[in-house]
């Protein structure tokens, strides 16, 4: 019984009610609820601090925000230091590295000693035959198989570009007179259709076959061409020789190119030497400059 008095004694009956003086104002700390033992025995009373719930994502916002932080950090002090390099004129030099092989000095000079010496020039004896020929593209121009070739189609519609060079020239030496086409005729002075090409030369010059072919004629042409000789070609082409002094081949004779078939006169409708040539294509006569 004297011990329950004593407790009784030593414990308050009721709460203990402290002032705390607190800027801004007072603050009881009177709880609402009875104290602890310990608060009441003392008589202070712990603030009381409301916590919050704990997030679960906190750490993690936390760490993304730190992150951040960082790397504008970085990009800041990066600008800057461009920014400064730019007003102190300094040249920034990034050295990146390479997988390309290194050639050692002594490849490096090797190859250049042997492209030295191919480019020393090439000597050869004072007496030597040199030739530049390539036998790959070497080739031979051959007239008749280029003429065989473009009146394998004949018909008048030969193209002159195609034709050009076909045919050899009815002389050594060609000074042009008077042109293939409409023409003044320098005997009657009216119009009319030159059918050749007239070619100004001594009499007794030699005329020349013009290609390979057969004599189909050779005599007097009653429509102004004098002595005459035509030698047919391959595939309807013909080659005509007008105003001659003499004839030296006879119808059925096969001549060559360049061969010698008569000489250069001034007979028949003629107003001096010449050599009247006509180039006839299936009968029908066409401009001899495109074929020579």
């Amino acid at each position: 019984m004297a011990r329950q008095a004593a407790d009784n004694a030593a414990a308050p009956s009721s709460p203990v009610c402290t002032e705390i003086n607190a800027f801004p104002a007072p603050v009881s700390t009177c709880p609402d609820n009875p104290l602890p033992r310990r608060e009441a025995r003392t008589g202070t009373v712990a603030p009381v601090v409301s916590l919050r719930p704990r997030d679960a994502q906190r750490t993690e916002r936390r760490r993304r925000a730190a992150s951040t932080r960082r790397d504008v950090s970085f990009a800041g002090l990066s600008q800057k230091v461009a920014i400064a390099a730019a007003a102190s004129g300094m040249v920034l030099t990034v050295a990146l590295p390479t997988t390309a092989a290194v050639v050692p000095a002594e490849a490096q000079t090797v190859a250049a000693a042997a492209e030295q010496e191919e480019l020393q020039p090439v000597q050869a004896a004072a007496g030597a035959d040199v030739s530049f020929d390539r036998a790959a593209l070497h080739s031979t121009f051959d007239p008749d198989a280029k003429l065989a070739e473009i009146v394998s189609a004949s018909g008048g519609d030969i193209v002159t570009a195609e034709a050009k060079g076909s045919l050899s020239a009815p002389l050594d030496r060609m000074v042009m007179s008077s042109a293939f086409g409409t023409r003044i005729s320098p005997i009657t002075g009216a119009g009319e259709l030159h059918t050749g090409q007239d070619m100004s030369e001594a009499c007794g010059t030699s005329v020349l076959a013009a290609a390979a072919g057969t004599v189909t004629f050779a005599g007097w042409h009653a429509y102004g061409g004098g002595n005459r000789v035509v030698i047919k070609h391959a595939n309807g082409l013909e080659t005509t020789y007008n105003h001659l002094s003499a004839m030296d081949v006879a119808v059925g004779q096969i001549v060559e190119r360049g061969d010698a078939i008569a000489r250069v006169g001034s007979t028949g409708a003629s107003t001096g030497c010449h050599l009247h040539f006509e180039v006839l294509v299936d009968g029908k006569n066409v401009d001899p400059l495109g074929w020579l």
